[in-house]
């Protein structure tokens, strides 16, 4: 009976130990949570010693204390058996030291800047990470997902048309290879894993691709649906750089309740429209004020009005608003209430003012997203950033490593 007591003890452990990693949604009042680098909101992809920072803003506007904690994961966001001090130089569990109250902004906030590397923490290996950061109660109040990768291999990529008839206009297949002249890879169709993404998105990753056939030391990829993704449509967006100005994405502006109100025009569901090019930043956003000097805290928040216009089709499922700025989050903050009155959906978010790309995605009760009737089609016309995430674990390794990328867009899309 002891011994039986032990074991489930021990396997109990383990599973807590080794749990499952997963990105955690801010509560209301933490905003424009965003990876930077070199000036430039980014995707959460570094290389091995390169400078970044995570930023967000608390509209408590009370500089709060909180603190970071970054734990190392396997492929599969499993956490590793890495010690701290074997993926960490210095500690984690820091109060961030860097933060400032805005200035000249209706909406007061704290901006909060976590530099890496730091003087406390610096990353030693590449892999998958996971930063919380945690409130005075050691509670967490948001966890974002982050890959750091060392340049050895290269990724030649190719975005093709899907090759079978029914899906030729909707989807992009992409053919890769994996090829590496300082590692001989050993036992790759069980040690090399792949992960794919398109325009940075977890969401809709495509993982656990194993290599076609092999060529020597080369490994190829040329599936014919395994690495479909739907195409999508180019993204929305609104500019309210000049946040008191209207332009051809806000129809009108107000300040009741004290803060600023944009009303943008209404979307029309664009599935049944032929495609239209429409130049997108394919989901990302950039803080601007453009009467101001430093727009991390003289960028003010404005509540964004959204209404859409779709067919009765979607009222058996729910809508939401995402792109970047919002981690494209399937949350009750995010998704759009249906008007029966006016019969369009409708939703109002407080953003922070500059340039945000956004789009309307569809989701079951369960947070399914349905892209193959996404509210504005899929056309294989549609521009997107497609990732391939190359991790490597050698025998007897403990750890699976990030050993490369590659990048491709389907601006270059071929037959």
């Amino acid at each position: 009976m002891k011994h039986k007591l032990l074991f489930l003890l021990s396997v109990c452990f383990s599973s807590i130990l080794y749990s499952q990693e997963k990105e955690v949604n801010p509560p209301f009042h933490i905003k424009t949570i965003s990876f930077v680098q070199n000036g430039q909101n980014v995707i959460p992809l570094f290389q091995l010693g390169d400078s970044f920072q995570l930023q967000f803003d608390d509209l408590h506007g009370t500089e709060d204390n909180y603190y970071y904690k970054i734990t190392h994961c396997d492929y599969d966001w499993k956490q590793s058996q890495l010690s701290i001090n074997e993926y960490l130089v210095g500690f984690d569990n820091q109060r961030i030291q860097e933060h400032i109250n805005s200035l000249n902004a209706l909406q007061i906030y704290s901006h909060y800047r976590i530099p890496f590397p730091n003087k406390l923490t610096q990353l030693k290996v590449s892999g998958n990470y996971v930063i919380s950061i945690l409130n005075e109660d050691q509670e967490v109040v948001f966890a974002r997902k982050f890959i750091v990768y060392e340049p050895l291999v290269s990724v030649p990529m190719q975005v093709k048309r899907a090759r079978n008839v029914k899906d030729v206009d909707f989807k992009h297949n992409l053919d890769f290879a994996v090829r590496s002249n300082t590692i001989t890879f050993q036992s790759p169709l069980q040690n090399v894993k792949v992960l794919l993404l398109q325009n940075g998105k977890f969401n809709n990753a495509i993982s656990d691709i194993k290599p076609m056939y092999t060529v020597g030391n080369d490994l190829i990829y040329k599936y014919d649906r395994e690495t479909q993704f739907w195409a999508g449509n180019e993204y929305l967006f609104f500019e309210n750089k000049n946040i008191r100005g209207a332009n051809n994405s806000i129809a009108r502006i107000d300040t009741e309740g004290g803060l600023y109100n944009c009303y943008l025009y209404t979307s029309n569901a664009r599935a049944k429209n032929p495609y239209t090019y429409w130049p997108d930043i394919n989901g990302n956003f950039s803080i601007k004020n453009i009467s101001a000097e430093n727009d991390e805290i003289e960028a003010d928040y404005a509540w964004i009005y959204f209404t859409l216009s779709a067919p009765s089709f979607y009222e058996n499922k729910d809508i939401y608003i995402t792109g970047m700025f919002n981690n494209h989050a399937l949350t009750d903050e995010n998704k759009m209430e249906y008007n029966e009155k006016k019969g369009i959906y409708e939703k109002a978010l407080m953003i922070k003012q500059g340039f945000t790309n956004f789009i309307y995605t569809i989701a079951d009760k369960n947070g399914k997203i349905d892209e193959s009737n996404a509210i504005d089609g899929n056309f294989f016309q549609t521009e997107n950033n497609y990732f391939a995430i190359v991790y490597y674990r050698e025998n007897n390794q403990r750890y699976d490593r990030v050993i490369g990328k590659g990048v491709a867009t389907s601006t270059d899309i071929i037959n």
